[in-house]
């Protein structure tokens, strides 16, 4: 009997049955702006900007203070007005990056534009503006490694379809969900903005089945807009409702779960005619050009073991023990604390006693998350192919990490370890409890430096 073809991507897992998300998922976003900030030069992992700022100097919120000096890196501008205090090396999730402290001078507090409470079109702004102040503005993608949005946008590779990811598949994460619930009419205008910058012909806001209000929400906005008529944009704009699934947030598996399209191995999404976007990037796109407000705060999620969990708005260099203080602290004495999800999240502190600095809020910062500290040993892997099944990205983890172990980088390569999008659904299946997400991910970077190395000496 022939079996009825699945629509989606392959493997994944379902790490939990919801309770994770009900922590804050009802919460509405609160305001937060602490007496100092602390912006580091690298917002993400390569984004490093030389600071434009020195000590005694007096900056605006939103004016540039850091210019882009790497690939990775997107311009720089206060999140508060106010002095720089110093400009030194801090320690952030065990690297010493260049920091710019500032004391913050007077009360933030911003009124609502008419772009949140509203649909406004996007005629009057040509596709060169729109791309000039997403890259001025300093965006960059808020749900994953923070690479600059400008530089998805100005590709020469003609695009058909934008996505729009507001699935938020990482467990205990609810920031994106919010954001969705309480800001869709800046959410909507963004993506018409997006819509417009990237040329594409259609744009899907793709939001997992386990966000019903939202989903609700958004779609009275669009059909409201659509009825009106005098936004074009919204006419290619659709919601698409997938079922919840780890890790459906993922780029190259949203765009096989939407469009069915495989991005080829070692390709980018614009190989198949695709960018993809997070609802935060949206928003934040909404904000430059619509408000002329640069990226500079974020929701972020603290959950987890703290008294008092929840969704708060924050400048960038926040303060993450001053999240977890005034969420009343952690409630557990063996605990992890982790930067993001419990998925992709590194662990930044063990046993932390509350005292010493974690790490400041950067533009990708998603969440903070404590965990009860659990020491599981490792044991003999026994072959059940659990983590090959689950492996959305189609490998077989166990004979990586094998092949790694060994050094046989030869054999990594062969078993397509950069293909690897260190998800953790392999280590999160493992009845062996062995630490394959780790493993797979550093044989990706070995075989992916070794193709750099190969492709320099072919030049």
């Amino acid at each position: 009997m022939w079996k009825k073809k699945k629509s989606g991507f392959p493997g994944g897992i379902h790490p939990t049955d919801g309770y994770d998300k009900a922590m804050t998922m009802h919460l509405p976003v609160r305001e937060y702006w602490p007496e100092t900030v602390t912006i580091l030069a690298e917002q993400s992992f390569g984004g490093k900007c030389s600071l434009l700022v020195k000590p005694g100097d007096k900056v605006t919120a939103g004016s540039q203070i850091g210019k882009p000096e790497a690939f990775m890196a997107a311009p720089l501008h206060a999140s508060v007005s106010g002095e720089v205090l110093e400009v030194k090396e801090v320690c952030q999730q065990n690297r010493m990056v260049l920091g710019c402290i500032v004391k913050r001078e007077g009360e933030m507090e911003r009124k609502p534009q008419a772009y949140e409470s509203e649909m406004v079109s996007p005629e009057k702004y040509s596709r060169e503006e729109i791309l000039a102040g997403v890259r001025d503005g300093g965006l960059t993608g808020m749900g994953g490694a923070g690479f600059p949005t400008h530089k998805k946008y100005e590709t020469d590779k003609p695009i058909d379809s934008l996505l729009i990811n507001g699935a938020e598949c990482e467990p205990f994460l609810t920031c994106d969900y919010r954001l969705m619930l309480e800001q869709g009419y800046g959410i909507l205008n963004g993506i018409c903005l997006l819509l417009k910058a990237s040329g594409a012909k259609k744009a899907y806001l793709c939001i997992e089945d386990n966000k019903p209000e939202a989903i609700s929400s958004l779609r009275k906005i669009l059909e409201a807009a659509r009825q009106d008529g005098k936004i074009k944009e919204v006419r290619n704009l659709e919601i698409v409702e997938l079922p919840a699934k780890y890790p459906q947030g993922g780029e190259r598996q949203l765009i096989q779960a939407v469009l069915g399209k495989e991005v080829p191995q070692g390709g980018l999404p614009a190989d198949v005619g695709v960018i993809v976007s997070n609802v935060g990037t949206a928003k934040a796109a909404a904000d430059m050009v619509l408000g002329g407000i640069p990226l500079i705060r974020r929701t972020v999620t603290v959950t987890g073991c703290v008294k008092e969990p929840g969704n708060y708005l924050v400048p960038v260099g926040t303060s993450v023990k001053e999240l977890v203080e005034l969420c009343g602290g952690v409630t557990v004495k063996e605990n992890r604390i982790i930067a993001g999800g419990p998925m992709t999240g590194p662990c930044v502190a063990s046993d932390w006693n509350g005292e010493e600095e974690l790490f400041y809020v950067t533009k990708n910062t998603s969440g903070i998350l404590v965990l009860p500290d659990r020491q599981e040993e490792e044991q003999p892997c026994i072959r059940c192919s659990g983590c090959a099944n689950v492996c959305p990205a189609g490998l077989v983890p166990y004979q990586i990490e094998y092949a790694f172990l060994e050094e046989d980088y030869d054999l990594c390569e062969q078993l397509h370890a950069s293909e690897c999008i260190a998800c953790g659904c392999c280590s999160y299946t493992c009845p062996a409890k062995r630490e394959l997400s780790v493993r797979t991910r550093m044989a990706r970077d070995m075989v992916k430096q070794r193709m750099r190395e190969r492709a320099v000496k072919k030049a």
